[in-house]
């Protein structure tokens, strides 16, 4: 599997754990995606701090995935992309952000990766 990163940190981000509603309301949200912008099938490698997770996009309007990574995902497990946060009040709907963790549903409830370095699609050929 061959991995081409499509979306990078262009800076250092540095915001307070439970950053304010202003501070979120106007950040530029440009270090990501939003998973319904993407299509059946696609298929993204999100680098955290502690973990690789390899995601397959089964349904980008409803946000599912099939995952698999890190200490929870030791094999494809279905998943629901929650959003991204800071681990406060506010989630980043559908978002997968660097910067902020990703937080996903699955039967089982809800997991909360560490910080997301970056974001890249697979690139097959």
């Amino acid at each position: 599997m061959k991995t081409s990163l499509h979306y990078t940190p262009s800076a250092s981000i540095e915001l307070p754990r439970g950053a304010d509603l202003d501070h979120w309301a106007h950040h530029s949200w440009q270090d990501g995606i939003q998973v319904e912008t993407l299509w059946v099938g696609d298929e993204l490698v999100v680098q955290t701090n502690n973990s690789t997770y390899e995601i397959k996009v089964l349904n980008p309007a409803t946000h599912d995935v099939l995952i698999r990574g890190g200490r929870f995902f030791s094999e494809r497990t279905r998943a629901r992309i929650d959003g991204c946060s800071l681990g406060g009040a506010f989630l980043k709907l559908g978002g997968i952000y660097a910067g902020f963790a990703l937080e996903l549903r699955t039967d089982d409830g809800v997991i909360v990766t560490s910080r997301v370095r970056s974001v890249g699609f697979v690139q097959h050929g």
